[in-house]
């Protein structure tokens, strides 16, 4: 758990000959401090992050003499694959580490510089020296991922060092590591209702943990608690016992000690177990249910919503029961669809509990701990242009992707190996991406970089996961830095303007990473299985872009693409794009998913994925070090009335500014909603409400503004972040 704190600078003056004599970390602290004149004292946090290596990194590096000996020196002692670098002649490497610190890239921020050698860079075996710089580090993952294409690795050593595109802290920490987990952010996994999917579940959550990223798994499909087993009532112990092995298994198994291993857990909010499901986060519950560590989300489908705005009943359906009818688990069921038709069929059992209350207890919840996050199911399901169901999401609630049932013999081999999810994430800089002027050839790159990370990734302790990545090669290309992009701008977050920017850049987004895996389907001769039966192969996908123009719709936005020279697709260009896609195909299923980032943007320097800034200047608890500050992104006394917080912002805002993204993004978008303390349930419900009409997929954590920290809790998503 990290504690973040947000605060104003406090209205004392610091002497300049006191500042000279500071450690970095006191520098740092500074910031907490207005100058003589009542300014931000932002120059203290960068010499911070200069004295920072004078003082600590240079002085715990290990010196080589030459590239050669250092690279001969890390594959010989175990450090480094040696594979990699096979992969290309000495000449070439030599070349490209030579590109890497002719930038002479430097740290913006003391937490930026402390994140990476406190959490990514190589280290000696006993952990006690760094054995690598950050150029090394952006070298050693594009040679990993070009996987010998020397132009490739070359463009996304650029993309990377320039900040237009951040792997995500899986890819980013393991490439080119010979002592490593994988690449992957996280994992999805359905549980089915029978004993050996269990069983396989739990070795799953310790596989999957073991080589890092968290792991979400599906409940719905598991029968109820009291349901009966072979025919005998009253047997079943329901969901609740999968959950506390669940949680055990991912305490148990973590990643060489440098990730924890994190779980969530999916339900449905018609499972008759739903309330029981919820219970285990409140705190005040039995330890024998209590759950601690594992995240826990509910899929809500749109019929729930119609019940409590009539403030009826809703029913909750065994999912034993509705599979011997249906003949498919319950998660595959339209519950919206089937809702009158189950309630009607005297074969299913059923539940009922008020759909105002249930709302009231998921608020009443989020107020304890900030869970349930929430997945709009019906919303979700609409919005997807694949064949079959979404039926979860992960444990940032961003990916949203079809899986498929895994069947099982006596022995727990495979009868029939379903399609479950990884994630493949990295995220660009918008901040960058803009200033560089050229979108496509960004998205392109980041594109081929996090298809490289599918194609490597073959986790065959898991096959339904293996298979799932081999047919989909789905990849969650992300954003971050949108608030320090409009406040640089002198846009307010939320804004016409701001919700005009938003909508534009990720229409173009959208276009270039569609255009980047067609040209992956042609290069490669092949798409992902079943584009055939998908709404990009007959064309339906693009029927919003082909019949209305796109545009900005205010002269600020348009003054900036023109500034930029950036040209916004028009709809020739999507016609073009329609009929190379349905002739040709897609290679990545998935293309686009937003994660909350965190340990990736303060490396990055950027403000966290598509929300605005949690204070203008934050204070994070960093372990051993303490209390750690960090500015916004391009703050200056000048520009400081448009890094209004989160809190200031409120959630209407927030939630406006993603439904304008979403439209474009066809996975999911991790949305946290932030509410002063005097928010109430009410307000909670209200919000939840509007995010549900406004389009939203997927809700995150919910955060409470606590007056005694002057800022708020917040516990960093373990998979896309750290």
């Amino acid at each position: 758990m990290e504690t973040t704190s947000v605060v104003a600078p406090q209205r004392e003056n610091a002497s300049s000959n006191e500042a000279r004599e500071l450690d970095y970390h006191a520098l740092n602290a500074m910031l907490n401090l207005y100058g003589p004149e009542g300014e931000l004292q932002l120059d203290k946090d960068r010499e911070a992050a200069r004295q920072y290596f004078l003082q600590h990194v240079n002085q715990n590096t290990v010196f080589f003499h030459s590239l050669e000996e250092k690279l001969d020196y890390l594959v010989e002692k175990g450090y480094y694959e040696g594979d990699v670098l096979e992969q290309y002649d000495t000449v070439f490497i030599k070349s490209l580490f030579e590109q890497a610190y002719a930038y002479k890239f430097r740290f913006p921020s003391f937490l930026g510089a402390f994140k990476y050698y406190t959490s990514y860079t190589l280290k000696t075996f006993d952990g006690k020296r760094y054995l690598e710089r950050y150029e090394d580090r952006v070298c050693m993952v594009a040679l990993t991922l070009a996987r010998g294409d020397e132009t490739l690795a070359r463009s996304l050593v650029d993309e990377i060092i320039n900040g237009r595109f951040q792997p995500a802290t899986p890819t980013f920490l393991n490439c080119g590591k010979r002592q490593r987990g994988e690449l992957v952010s996280c994992f999805l996994l359905r549980i089915e209702d029978n004993m050996e999917s269990i069983g396989r579940s739990i070795n799953s959550a310790l596989q999957l943990s073991k080589r890092g990223g968290g792991v979400a798994f599906l409940l719905s499909n598991v029968r109820e608690s009291g349901a009966p087993i072979k025919h005998i009532e009253n047997q079943s112990s329901g969901i609740v016992p999968i959950m506390k092995m669940l949680e055990d298994a991912f305490s148990y198994a973590n990643q060489l000690g440098a990730r924890q291993g994190a779980g969530a857990v999916y339900l449905n909010a018609h499972h008759p177990d739903i309330l029981r499901f919820l219970d285990t986060k409140r705190e005040n519950a039995d330890e024998k249910i209590r759950i601690k560590t594992l995240s826990l989300g509910v899929t809500i489908p749109d019929v729930t919503f119609e019940l409590a705005k009539q403030n009826e009943d809703m029913y909750l359906f065994s999912p034993y029961d509705v599979e011997r009818v249906y003949g498919v688990p319950f998660g595959d069921i339209s519950v919206t669809e089937k809702y009158d038709e189950m309630v009607a069929d005297r074969r299913i059992r059923k539940d009922k509990i008020n759909a105002r209350e249930f709302f009231q207890t998921i608020a009443e919840l989020q107020f304890e701990s900030g869970y349930p996050y929430i997945m709009f199911e019906d919303t979700v399901n609409r919005a997807n242009p694949i064949a079959g169901r979404i039926n979860m999401s992960n444990l940032c609630s961003e990916i949203l992707q079809v899986n498929t049932p895994t069947e099982y013999d006596d022995d727990l081999g495979y009868r029939a190996i379903g399609h479950d999810i990884s994630c493949n994430l990295g995220s660009m800089n918008i901040a960058k991406v803009m200033d560089a002027g050229d979108i496509g050839t960004s998205v392109e790159i980041a594109v081929r970089g996090l298809t490289a990370v599918s194609e490597m990734s073959n986790l065959k302790s898991v096959p339904s996961i293996a298979e799932g990545n081999a047919q989909s090669h789905a990849i969650g290309l992300g954003q971050m830095n949108l608030h320090g992009f409009l406040a640089r701008e002198r846009i307010f977050y939320g804004s016409d303007e701001g919700l005009d920017f938003t909508n534009i850049y990720f229409y173009c987004v959208a276009y270039y990473a569609i255009r980047a895996s067609n040209r992956l389907a042609i290069e490669k001769g092949q798409s992902f299985a079943g584009f055939a039966e998908s709404d990009y192969a007959n064309g339906t996908f693009f029927d919003k872009y082909t019949d209305q123009v796109w545009e900005p719709r205010t002269e600020k936005v348009r003054g900036l693409f023109e500034k930029a020279g950036i040209a916004i697709p028009g709809q020739a260009d999507w016609q073009a794009l329609k009929e190379s896609v349905m002739a040709y195909g897609l290679y990545n299923r998935n293309l686009q998913a937003v994660p909350p980032t965190g340990s990736i943007s303060y490396i990055n320097h950027s403000t966290s994925s598509i929300h605005p800034v949690a204070g203008k200047i934050e204070i994070r608890k960093e372990g051993k070090l303490g209390r750690v500050y960090y500015p916004a992104p391009y703050l200056s006394d000048d520009n400081i009335e448009y890094y209004q917080d989160a809190y200031e912002v409120g959630p209407e805002k927030i939630i406006d500014t993603y439904a304008e993204a979403t439209k474009h993004v066809d996975q999911g978008l991790s949305l946290t909603l932030f509410f002063p303390d005097s928010v109430t349930t009410r307000d909670l419900n209200r919000a939840q409400i509007y995010a549900w009409r406004k389009g939203i997929k997927t809700l995150y954590y919910v955060r409470l503004r606590q007056p005694a920290l002057e800022g708020t809790e917040v516990e960093g998503c373990v998979s896309c972040t750290l």
